[in-house]
């Protein structure tokens, strides 16, 4: 299945967010979560998640430090700042309203169309 850019870049924010309300992450680890949180569906890439790690870094969502790993490879950790924890908070009230308006529509489309009295 195909998800829709506009829908994978509204998206991005929250999931990001989210995923660093868990604990703190590095870039990999981040494409790898989505990625399991998907089902395989959304394939994050470098180009896509760094300049939004970057965006968040500049808005104070974020901030990031170096570390090394377990293999002695340096890379960057990006952990969450409580304006971070304000926005996806901010983020989940909408999404909300937003899955609740769309569940009803769907809904609403799957039911008969209702005659209206007199019509029929």
């Amino acid at each position: 299945m195909h998800i829709d850019k506009d829908l994978v870049a509204a998206s991005a924010t929250p999931l990001v967010l989210g995923i660093l309300a868990d604990g703190e992450s590095y870039g990999y680890a981040i494409l790898k979560r989505v990625n399991e949180l998907s089902g395989g569906r959304m394939q994050w890439t470098d180009g896509m998640l760094y300049p939004l790690l970057h965006r968040l870094e500049r808005l104070g969502y974020i901030a990031s430090s170096w570390g090394v790993s377990e293999v002695g490879r340096r890379r960057k950790h990006y952990g969450i700042t409580q304006a971070g924890r304000d926005a996806l908070a901010e983020r989940r009230e909408q999404w909300t309203v937003v899955a609740d308006a769309l569940k009803q529509v769907w809904q609403a489309a799957q039911q008969p169309p209702a005659v209206a009295e007199g019509w029929a």
